[in-house]
């Protein structure tokens, strides 16, 4: 196990100690017998996997704190796929999205970086019925520094947002980072309000979209409340050390906080917006590695009488540095932040941005640059919308007529702009805005 920990950091420790864990419970699984430090197994336990080949050992890791693989390729999505047991988003689906909205799909939609979902052909058809559905997203505030990354659910949100006419509610789990992190409650909080403004100045509409703090709205909504109990009653603690890896020294407070963030999942939590209604579909736009919470989610709304929510999953954003790991907060090389100058940008992009290119100019014009592991090239996917001019970059660069420098430079000419004009549209948002956006109220919605 321990070629797994080369490339850990200290504050890294404690996602690997989760990862051995987990690896340990493999181990179990194929072993049919607990792993002993210094004790190899003898005779393991008859399986049909004894030809697996050796990059099976190499598998990628994937749960709501660590995002990890070997390939320079990134996370292998269409295994992924399978290990969470989701649906592909594929060309139909696609099709069905556009024919029911009137509008051209997101480039997130067309290009696999919302790749995965499970149950959008149920929203799809309450939607043609004029049935109602909600959205409902979020993010954990564990510091003020937002990164590009963080951006990509929030871009797509607001889209979905605007093409199906829906209200949102978004959730800033400041209790989650609370007790995950060295943090006071006054930090955990005023985090949330700061990544609040980020968020708002992603575009959303005021008179559709509730901000809430879990710390602020749980203490007076006796609605959300209560749907946190009846999920706490339903859920083991076996069934979240199995989903989340919790152990028996893990604060009680992590181990109760999945249904915090399952809560949002059913409509009767928002009384304000919805009322006493419990039949309103939820649909949540995330990151795929929040996925194990709310797999636990749909397990429980039959239990309660609600209906599952369903769900559209994004890839995630590379770190800098490569695809081995997605971009963190936590590491300033790996990230574009939201509050970073021209100037950073190009000196990021330049300095760290992994490249899939050859070691010289001669070799590069012969063989070509890799697109596949190059991450410029994959933020470029993320961030260039003209669909002709990717594919011409795509081409130039994987026959050597591209060279690094330039697909660099294409790169930080698309995100100087991007990022000065989300500083811009952030420096606008007043205390008063927010104030509003994270006031309980009733949302303009179409729906009886």
């Amino acid at each position: 196990l321990s070629h797994h920990f080369c490339f850990l950091f200290q504050d890294e420790i404690d996602s690997a100690v989760k990862m051995l864990l987990s690896l340990k419970m493999s181990y179990k699984a194929a072993m049919g017998e607990d792993y002993k430090a210094d004790c190899p197994p003898e005779n393991p336990a008859p399986s049909n996997n004894h030809d697996l080949d050796a990059t099976e050992a190499e598998e990628d890791f994937v749960d709501p704190w660590t995002v990890q693989t070997s390939s320079a390729k990134g996370i292998d999505y269409d295994k992924l796929i399978v290990r969470f047991g989701s649906s592909k988003i594929d060309k139909e689906l696609i099709n069905r999205i556009e024919r029911a909205t009137g509008q051209r799909p997101h480039h997130f939609l067309r290009r696999g970086i919302f790749f995965s979902h499970r149950d959008m052909n149920q929203v799809l058809d309450a939607y043609e019925n004029k049935k109602p559905f909600y959205l409902y997203t979020g993010r954990g505030p564990s510091s003020e520094a937002m990164h590009v990354g963080h951006l990509i659910p929030f871009i797509f949100t607001k889209w979905l947002q605007d093409v199906f006419n829906v209200p949102l509610v978004i959730q800033m789990t400041d209790d989650e980072k609370y007790l995950w992190k060295d943090l006071t409650l006054d930090q955990a909080y005023g985090y949330a309000v700061e990544n609040a403004k980020d968020i708002i100045a992603c575009g959303f509409d005021i008179n559709k979209t509730f901000i809430f703090s879990d710390l602020d709205y749980m203490g007076m909504s006796p609605g959300f409340y209560k749907n946190v109990v009846k999920i706490q009653k339903h859920v083991t603690f076996n069934q979240v050390k199995g989903i989340f890896g919790f152990t028996d020294s893990d604060s009680i407070g992590k181990i109760s906080f999945p249904a915090i963030q399952a809560a949002p999942s059913f409509s009767n939590s928002f009384p304000q917006i919805f009322g006493d209604r419990t039949d309103i579909q939820c649909l949540i736009p995330c990151a795929i590695d929040q996925d194990p919470y709310f797999r636990m989610t749909r397990d429980v709304a039959p239990k309660i009488g609600y209906p599952k929510p369903a769900l559209l999953h994004s890839t995630f954003f590379p770190a800098l540095q490569g695809a081995q790991t997605k971009m963190s907060a936590s590491d300033p090389n790996s990230s574009i932040f939201l509050t970073d100058t021209a100037k950073q940008i190009k000196t990021k992009v330049n300095k760290h941005a992994f490249s899939g290119g050859r070691d010289t100019i001669e070799e590069h014009r012969q063989f070509g640059g890799n697109c596949d592991v190059d991450v410029s090239f994959m933020y470029l996917t993320f961030f260039l919308e003209d669909d002709d001019r990717l594919e011409q970059i795509r081409k130039d660069y994987t026959s050597g007529a591209m060279l690094t420098g330039e697909l660099k430079k294409t790169l930080i000419e698309v995100l100087q702009p991007l990022i000065a004009e989300h500083q811009a549209r952030r420096k606008e948002v007043t205390d008063e805005i927010v104030k509003e956006f994270m006031t309980p109220r009733k949302l303009s919605f179409d729906f009886q």
